[in-house]
């Protein structure tokens, strides 16, 4: 088990697909906190009501783009992307699928959050262009 990917590889594939975010997007993206956690707190969990700590593989946290003031919200602290590590990997160990696909996926499906698009709007999004 020593082998597999640690927070830190996981934070230089993310930080590598933020890379890849092309204009105009890439400019609302760069005040994003990015965080790696092994696992998602229970609060989380509770939340979403989730049991099963698999069921997160990511988040966004923040106020999307078009919901926010010039001015800021007090006591709102800054726009955060968190990526479960140990989730994630028990993705790629069930699917097949590698891991920089997986993190690129759910980068991006955070990024979308961060837009304002829903769950929804994002799936339908994914199957419009998947073959």
């Amino acid at each position: 088990m020593s082998n597999q990917p640690t927070i830190t590889d996981f934070e230089t594939i993310a930080r590598r697909v933020f890379e890849t975010i092309p204009s105009p997007f890439a400019q609302h993206l760069t005040d994003i906190i990015l965080r790696v956690e092994d696992w998602p707190s229970r609060e989380i969990l509770d939340h979403f009501g989730m049991t099963d700590p698999h069921q997160l593989t990511g988040l966004y946290q923040g106020i999307p783009v078009g919901e926010k003031s010039q001015f800021g919200a007090p006591g709102v602290e800054g726009d955060r992307i968190f990526l479960y590590r140990r989730p994630l990997l028990a993705e790629m160990a069930q699917t097949g699928v590698e891991l920089e696909k997986l993190i690129r996926h759910v980068v991006i499906h955070e990024v979308g959050h961060h837009f304002g698009l829903s769950d929804a709007d994002m799936h339908a999004i994914e199957e419009s262009v998947e073959d």
